[in-house]
C-alpha cells in the first residue's frame, strides 16, 4: 500500500485520518505461506454521505376515485442505508401508515391500496441518513382525483415483494416486505409453505411486513404473502435461504482456492483465462522455439466489465384492459454501445404494426422499458429482453398472465325439443386464467328484436355445468340458442348459433283482447276485438277464431268460425233482432290441436235504426257574398241516435239532385257554409245520420247571399303629415246595381316589412292616423260593405317624424280604364300649416 497513514498490525488495517477521495473503495487481504495464497473477500470502506433530491417540478398525479396509486420517491444518492418516511401537505404531517397505505423501506414509494376523497393533497417523500442523521425532501407531489368517475372493485395487485431469494446469516434479523393494491383494499397474510411460521415471527406494519429476528436454519424455507379481498386474491413466494458463518466462510474459500489455478496453458499452446478481471489487462507474448530458431507473436488483452441484466417484474398477472410496464436494465461497461431487443414468445416485436399497444421507452442509455397498454388476452405470454454489446449478449425473460372474461363455449346441441323447453349442451371454452362462474342461454326467433336471455332449468348455471333446459318457449316457433360464460373478469363472446329447431305445436294459450261492439246497421251485431294473436303465440297452423254469442239471459250459445288468422271483426246479421239488443259475447281461438280459452264474456248490443226524426227549426241566414249560416234542431224523440247531420244545398236554378253536402259530428246544431257565390239563392236541407244509415230531411229553406263588395276602390286620396300625424281624405265609393251599398271605410296601415296591419274604421270619407314609432308606413283604404271589404286604394308610402317639422299635402287620383290597368297620379299641394287642410272637393283654398 502506498497510503502513508495507513498501518496493517496483525493482519488488520488501521487507516488514520481517511479520505473519501483517496481511500474509498474496495479492500482485499492476501496471505501466502509455502503451501499457497489465498485472497479474502472484498471489504467495501464507504463514507457515509446524503445527496439531494433534484429539484426539478414533479408532475401532479391523477387517479379514480377507489383506484390504486404508487408514488414514487427516487431518493437522492447517499450511503448507506436511509429511513424513509412521507410527509402530507406540510411538515411535519406524516402519513400514517394502515391496511391502506405503506411505505416501503426497500424502494422508498408510497403505496395507497385505494384511494380515498381525504387522500388528495401534497406528497413529499422525506429520507434520513441512518449515520449522519441528515434528513432532506423531496419536491412535492399532488394527488388528485380524475372526475370521469369511480373505479370498480378489481382483484389485489402485489406491488411490492421481498426477493425470490432471500439471503441471511444465521442470527440476524430478516424483514420480508409485501404490500398489494386493490378494491376493496386487499388483506395481507403470510404462511411458511414447507412447516409452521417461525413462532417468534412478528408481523408489522398491517401485516404488511414480516419480521424474523435471531434468525436460524429451521426458519429458512419458502414463504408466500397473500393478498386477497372479494374480488379475488394473488400470491407471491419466494425463498429464505440461512447459512452459517463457517459455511459461508468455506464458500468463499472454495471460491479463491478455484481462482488461483484459473489460468492454464493448454496443451495446444492456447492460454486460458477464467474469470478474467481488469488486472489481466494487459499485452501478452507466445513465444515458439524448436531447433531452427523462435519466434513470437503478442497479443493485447483487455478486459471489460460483463454485462449484467436487470428484468422486472419477473412475473405478473393483469386483467385484460390494463397497462403494464417491463423494466430492462443493463450494467455494462461504460465504453461499451448497448442495444436493447424486445421478444414475445420468441417473436420480435414489431412496434408498427401491433396498434399502439407496445411502445419502448428509452429514458436513459442503459435502460429499456417496455410499455404495454390496453393490454388484450394475445398479450400473454413470456417476454425476452435481449441486451447486446459489441462484447458480449445477455438476455433474460419474465412472464405476463392475462386475465380476461372468457371465450365463447364450444358447439351447442339441441338434445330434445317439447312445447314450450329445449335441452341444451355445449363444450367449455378457455377461462382464460379465472375460473367460469356462470353461463347464460340466448335465444333468437322471427319475433325477438335480436338475442334474448331465457328462463333455464337450473335458474342459474353455474360454471362447472354444460348443459341446461331452456323454458317457458312459445309453441310451434322456430328458435336458435347460444351460450356465454361469464368470470370475475366479465362476460365473454357467446358461441356460434345452434341449428334452427321448432318447438312442438300446442292448443292456443292466449285468448283475444279487448273484446267489444261496434257500429254496424239495423239488425246487426258487430263483433270486434282489438288487438288480433300474432302468428308468435299461434301455437300452431290452422290459426283462426271462435266467436260465441247468445241473448242476454238465455242459455244457449251459438258459436261461428272466423278462420283467417288476421281477423280482427265479425258481423252477424238477422232481421229479426229489434235494435240495441243487449247480448253475451265471448271470443276464443284454435289451431291444429284444439281450442284455446274463452275471452271474458262482455255484454254489448246490437246497432241502433237510423234516425227516425228529421230536424226541425231549420233557419238559413246570408252572412256574407260566400257564407250562409245555417241551424236546426234535433227531435229527442227520434229512436236512432245520430252521429251528426248533414246539410244539402244546392241554387235555385239547380235541381236539388246536384246539391252539394257537408256534414258535421257529435251534437253541433249549426254550420257556417263558405265558398258560395255572391248575390245568390240557395235551397237547403238538414238531416241526421248514424252508422245504420240517414234519416228523414228537413222542409227546404231558402237563403241568398249577400251581394259582392264594391269593385271600385277609394280614390282621389289627400292627405297631410304634421309630424307623426297624417290626415286622409279620399272620394266616396259609388257600388253598382250588383254591388252592396256601402256602410263605411277601413283605413289600414303597416310598417314598412311588417306584414300585421292596424285598422281604423270610419263612416266618414276622411281619418286621422297616428304613426305610431319612426319608419316608412303603407296607407291604404278599402270600403266596406254587407257582401264585405272592397278592392284597395292604391297604397302610399308616408315616412314617420318624431317632430313637427314637415308638413305637406299630397293629392292621388285614380281613374279606372276600359282595360282595368289602373293608372295613379300623385300631385303634391305645399302650404302653410295654419292654413288648414284642403276641402273634400279638392278645392284648394283661396290663397293658392
Amino acid at each position: 500500500l502506498t497510503i502513508t497513514s495507513t498501518l496493517v498490525i496483525e493482519g488488520s488495517i488501521i487507516i488514520n485520518n481517511p479520505s473519501e477521495t483517496k481511500d474509498s473503495g474496495q479492500y482485499q487481504c492476501f496471505t501466502t505461506n509455502m503451501f499457497g495464497s489465498i485472497l479474502s473477500r472484498e471489504a467495501t470502506l464507504q463514507f457515509a454521505y446524503l445527496g439531494n433530491f433534484s429539484g426539478r417540478t414533479r408532475s401532479a398525479v391523477s387517479v379514480r376515485e377507489g383506484q390504486g396509486v404508487v408514488l414514487m420517491c427516487s431518493p437522492p444518492l447517499h450511503s448507506p442505508e436511509i429511513i424513509y418516511s412521507w410527509v402530507f401537505n406540510e411538515f411535519p404531517s406524516f402519513v400514517a401508515e394502515d391496511s391502506r397505505r405503506f411505505i416501503s423501506q426497500e424502494t422508498g414509494n408510497l403505496y395507497i391500496s385505494k384511494v380515498q376523497p381525504s387522500d388528495v393533497g401534497s406528497y413529499i417523500c422525506l429520507v434520513k441518513n441512518t449515520v449522519t442523521n441528515a434528513r432532506v425532501l423531496s419536491p412535492p407531489t399532488p394527488l388528485t382525483l380524475r372526475t370521469d368517475g369511480v373505479m370498480g372493485e378489481y382483484e389485489p395487485k402485489i406491488e411490492v415483494h421481498f426477493p425470490y431469494t432471500v439471503t441471511a446469516a444465521k442470527g440476524s434479523t430478516v424483514k420480508m416486505e409485501c404490500f398489494a393494491l386493490g378494491n376493496p383494499v386487499p388483506t395481507i397474510s403470510w404462511r411458511k409453505v414447507n412447516g409452521p411460521n417461525p413462532s417468534k415471527a412478528r408481523l408489522r406494519k398491517s401485516q404488511a411486513v414480516l419480521e424474523i429476528p435471531n434468525v436460524q436454519l429451521e426458519d429458512a424455507g419458502t414463504y408466500e404473502c397473500k393478498a386477497e379481498n372479494s374480488r379475488g386474491r394473488n400470491v407471491f413466494r419466494g425463498q429464505l435461504q440461512v447459512y452459517s458463518m463457517l459455511l459461508l466462510l468455506l464458500i468463499i474459500l472454495i471460491k479463491t482456492f478455484f481462482i488461483i489455478f484459473r489460468i492454464t496453458v493448454l496443451p495446444d499452446g492456447s492460454l486460458r483465462i477464467l474469470n478474467s478481471t481488469k488486472s489481466d489487462e494487459g499485452r501478452y507474448v507466445c513465444r515458439g522455439e524448436n531447433v531452427f530458431g523462435s519466434a513470437e507473436i503478442v497479443a493485447s488483452v483487455f478486459v471489460k466489465e460483463p454485462t449484467k441484466i436487470d428484468l422486472s417484474p419477473k412475473r405478473t398477472e393483469l386483467t385484460v384492459g390494463e397497462s403494464i410496464v417491463l423494466s430492462c436494465k443493463a450494467i455494462h461497461d461504460p465504453t461499451l454501445d448497448v442495444m436493447f431487443h424486445w421478444i414475445l414468445n420468441g417473436q420480435p416485436i414489431d412496434f408498427e404494426k401491433e396498434g399502439g399497444h407496445f411502445e419502448s421507452i428509452r429514458a436513459v442509455t442503459s435502460s429499456a422499458d417496455l410499455m404495454i397498454r390496453n393490454i388484450l388476452l394475445m398479450h400473454a405470454g413470456r417476454y425476452g429482453c435481449r441486451v447486446q454489446t459489441t462484447a458480449d449478449s445477455i438476455s433474460d425473460e419474465a412472464e405476463l398472465l392475462v386475465r380476461g372474461p372468457p371465450g365463447p363455449p364450444g358447439i351447442v346441441i339441441v338434445e330434445e325439443i317439447t312445447e314450450t323447453t329445449a335441452t341444451l349442451s355445449w363444450t367449455p371454452g378457455a377461462d382464460n386464467h379465472s375460473p367460469i362462474t356462470s353461463y347464460n342461454l340466448q335465444a333468437r326467433s322471427p319475433f325477438s328484436l335480436g338475442w334474448q336471455t331465457v328462463k333455464t332449468v337450473p335458474e342459474n348455471i353455474s360454471g362447472d355445468m354444460e348443459s341446461a333446459m331452456a323454458v317457458e318457449l312459445n309453441p310451434w316457433v322456430e328458435y336458435e340458442f347460444r351460450v356465454v360464460a361469464t368470470n370475475k373478469i366479465g362476460t365473454g363472446d357467446p358461441s356460434a348459433p345452434s341449428r334452427v329447431i321448432r318447438t312442438k305445436e300446442a292448443v292456443p294459450k292466449t285468448a283475444p283482447a279487448n273484446v267489444s261492439g261496434r257500429s254496424g246497421r239495423r239488425h246487426e251485431l258487430v263483433i270486434a276485438w282489438e288487438v288480433r294473436i300474432s302468428e308468435e303465440f299461434q301455437n300452431g297452423e290452422s290459426f283462426g277464431y271462435i266467436v260465441a254469442f247468445r241473448p242476454n239471459g238465455t242459455r244457449g250459445w251459438k258459436e261461428k268460425m272466423v278462420t283467417s288468422s288476421d281477423a280482427s271483426k265479425f258481423i252477424y246479421r238477422d232481421e229479426s233482432v229489434p235494435p240495441l239488443t243487449p247480448f253475451e259475447v265471448k271470443v276464443g281461438a284454435y289451431n291444429n290441436k284444439g281450442d284455446g280459452p274463452f275471452s271474458p264474456i262482455v255484454v254489448i248490443c246490437s246497432a241502433e235504426g237510423e234516425p227516425s226524426a228529421a230536424p226541425t227549426d231549420v233557419q238559413a241566414t246570408g252572412l256574407s257574398v260566400s257564407e250562409i249560416l245555417v241551424a236546426w234542431r234535433h227531435s229527442k224523440e227520434s229512436l236512432g241516435r245520430p252521429q251528426g247531420f248533414e246539410v244539402g244545398y244546392w241554387k235555385d236554378m239547380e235541381q236539388e239532385e246536384a246539391a252539394e253536402k257537408t256534414r258535421t259530428e257529435g251534437n253541433e246544431s249549426s254550420i257556417i257554409l263558405t265558398g258560395l257565390e255572391g248575390n245568390t239563392l240557395y235551397h237547403l236541407r238538414v238531416k241526421a245520420y248514424n252508422s245504420a244509415g240517414y234519416g228523414p230531411p228537413s222542409s227546404a229553406v231558402r237563403a241568398t247571399t249577400k251581394k259582392s263588395p264594391p269593385s271600385q276602390a277609394p280614390s282621389n286620396i289627400m292627405w297631410i303629415q304634421d309630424g307623426s300625424h297624417v290626415s286622409l281624405g279620399w272620394e266616396p265609393v259609388k257600388p253598382l246595381a250588383n254591388e252592396s251599398d256601402v256602410m263605411g271605410y277601413k283605413v289600414l296601415f303597416r310598417q314598412e316589412g311588417d306584414s300585421n296591419s292596424q285598422v281604423i274604421e270610419t263612416q266618414k270619407t276622411s281619418a286621422v292616423v297616428l304613426l305610431p314609432d319612426v319608419g316608412v308606413y303603407i296607407i291604404e283604404v278599402r270600403a266596406v260593405s254587407e257582401g264585405g271589404d272592397g278592392m284597395p286604394s292604391s297604397q302610399i308610402r308616408v315616412p314617420s317624424f318624431s317632430g313637427k317639422e314637415v308638413k305637406r299635402t299630397v293629392v292621388t287620383t285614380t281613374t279606372t280604364t276600359t282595360t282595368t290597368t289602373t293608372t295613379t297620379t300623385v300631385i303634391y299641394y305645399l302650404y302653410p300649416a295654419h292654413l288648414g287642410f284642403p276641402s273634400h272637393s279638392g278645392q284648394l283654398p283661396a290663397e293658392y
